[in-house]
């Protein structure tokens, strides 16, 4: 094949003609990691100097909230790991391995246990936030995936670090490359963050909302605390098509579970099945609009209280429950009030020793407070979709561009792209 000119072949693939092939250990002053103290959960302070596990390396970003703390006695005991500014973190063992992140102030002169690699760079040659989005690129990935026994992610040893090689631009275009795909995380960081406020504003408009906290405008009269059972027509389960015949799940009718129940309107599903299957396991077609909530496993915090509106015609599992309301509720209020309330009632209401479960009977006893009129209602429910809309659109452009800056990323990393 004819090579792209002003490039060359090597072994991590195609790169400018300009650039090198660096073994990582011929780069950096330091390779190592920590070791973890004796003590156990004692030996971790609400103060002191930070300690950094690998719980606290993520893609490209340090997190935080978790972190622990050492005294100074035991930083002492191995001064070999403190960080410094501008460290590279590597988790070198188990389900985290290839995670990385830049040491900033906030962790300055802390330590790492010892499922965390300390890379510190030779800055005259190599810029650490450039080795950074290198360890999370395709190259970087694949070497350690490479290093992994079949693939199930063991851990690396500091050899294996030191082997790792490089594509490396002169230090200038480094450090060019580093500004750019930086400021794209600073435009991820503020969606983020903006995100996060958006959420917070739902949580609190949901509380004062729906429990009448605050009123809209132009509404009055008493509010009124009921049960289901006295707001619902009926409610029904659905099942699971014979999964030893395989062209039941070959089919073009959604088929929802109750893992795909996260607080959303539900317009597509991992699985579909055949009519035969809908017809020989005596399931019913949901109408678009249908709320459904999870019935099984509210042991687990992940599904417990968790629900969701079909979003368009589908069938269930048996651990999805189908609510139908009478007139005098609307759907969206309901599905509002649980996504508020549903953890708590499920704590309060569900049955069962090993596994937490919903029965019919159990869900027409949930208490749901409401107003009196499905005018407020619906006026309660245009306020929270709002926030909703917003929130959505922020979540997609702050996927779009999560998914652009890997694109970027991966072809300034190879040289596909040349700054000027």
């Amino acid at each position: 094949m004819e090579l792209k000119p002003g490039y060359k072949q090597t072994e991590v693939g195609l790169i400018p003609e300009d650039w090198e092939i660096a073994r990582l250990g011929d780069k950096t002053t330091k390779i190592g990691s920590g070791i973890t103290p004796t003590g156990g959960a004692r030996v971790y302070k609400k103060e002191g100097r930070p300690f950094i596990r690998s719980q606290n390396v993520g893609w490209g970003a340090l997190l935080l909230d978790d972190m622990v703390f050492i005294d100074e006695k035991t930083h002492t005991t191995f001064p070999d790991t403190e960080i410094k500014i501008d460290d590279v973190f590597l988790n070198i063992t188990g389900a985290s391995i290839g995670r990385s992140a830049i040491a900033d102030n906030r962790v300055q002169r802390g330590n790492v246990n010892q499922h965390v690699c300390i890379i510190r760079t030779n800055q005259e040659e190599l810029h650490s936030l450039f080795l950074n989005y290198l360890l999370l690129s395709n190259v970087g990935q694949r070497q350690i995936d490479s290093f992994q026994a079949g693939g199930n992610r063991q851990g690396l040893n500091f050899g294996q670090v030191r082997s790792f090689r490089l594509p490396l631009p002169r230090k200038s275009e480094q450090q060019a490359i580093s500004n750019l795909l930086s400021d794209v995380d600073v435009l991820i960081n503020s969606l983020e963050k903006l995100i996060t406020k958006k959420h917070n504003l739902k949580q609190a408009a949901m509380q004062q909302l729906l429990t009448g906290q605050i009123r809209l405008p132009g509404f009055h009269g008493e509010w009124q605390t009921r049960t289901l059972g006295d707001l619902i027509t009926h409610c029904s389960s659905g099942a699971t098509p014979r999964r030893n015949i395989p062209h039941y799940y070959k089919g073009d009718i959604r088929w929802i579970t109750s893992g795909e129940l996260n607080y959303n309107r539900i317009t597509d599903t991992t699985e579909k099945i055949t009519s035969e299957a809908v017809a020989q396991t005596n399931l019913k077609i949901l109408p678009k609009g249908t709320f459904l909530m999870a019935i099984t496993g509210l042991e687990a915090e992940g599904t417990r209280g968790s629900c969701g509106i079909v979003g368009e015609p589908s069938t269930t599992n048996q651990s999805c429950m189908a609510i139908f309301p009478t007139s005098e509720l609307l759907n969206e209020y309901l599905f509002y009030y649980y996504v508020l309330r549903g953890k708590a009632l499920a704590l309060q209401y569900c049955q069962g020793t090993k596994q937490q479960s919903y029965t019919a009977r159990l869900v027409k006893r949930l208490p749901i407070t409401l107003p009196s009129t499905t005018d407020e209602q619906a006026a309660i429910v245009d306020v929270l979709s709002d926030i909703d809309v917003e929130l959505t659109a922020l979540e997609a452009r702050r996927d779009k561009t999560r998914a652009l800056k890997q694109g970027i990323m991966q072809a300034l990393l190879t040289g596909k792209v040349r700054l000027i």
